[in-house]
């Protein structure tokens, strides 16, 4: 097992880490332009392209697992600890990918908390609106951990005039 199989799949899991940023960053944007079906939308691509990036991640987990059993080493080896046993001239570039890697997860961890919080906001804000609009259809009860939770009532909330 050569050093490049590893680094070409730290540079594929980049790419797909930068898609999912991407969509993180649409996702926002719809959320502070209200377009609620981009939302959605974007809500099925997020999915899609987690699992695509968890396919990257296994892959090149099976890489280094490889490499590291080719070197004598245990297959559970972190990436890091491999550096010794790659070339001197490839650690660099190995070191970096990693690095990179590391910035769009935190990026990518961030963002996602971010649109988790918006989009949380969002719903709490249209319960409120619709406990306004017909408080008699909601009950609020509360979880023994302290959590509060509302029950809709089994008929429609708003019904159209006319």
């Amino acid at each position: 097992m050569h050093w490049q199989t590893i680094a070409d799949s730290l540079r594929t899991e980049l790419a797909e880490y930068g898609a999912l940023l991407g969509l993180f960053e649409q996702q926002q944007q719809s959320l502070f332009a209200r377009d609620a079906d981009a939302v959605l939308r974007i809500g099925g691509e997020l999915e899609a392209q987690a699992a695509i990036l968890q396919e990257c991640r296994r892959e090149r987990e099976r890489a280094t697992a490889s490499f590291a059993t080719a070197h004598g080493l245990p297959a559970d080896s972190t990436l890091r600890s491999l550096l010794p046993h790659v070339e001197a001239d490839a650690r660099p570039l190995l070191e970096a990918l990693i690095n990179e890697v590391n910035h769009l997860l935190h990026r990518v961890r961030r963002t996602s908390r971010q649109n988790h919080t918006l989009l949380s906001r969002a719903v709490e804000l249209n319960q409120e609106l619709l406990r306004q609009l017909r408080p008699d259809a909601f009950t609020k009860t509360y979880s023994a951990a302290g959590r509060v939770s509302l029950a809709g009532a089994n008929t429609p909330a708003l019904r159209a005039a006319g």
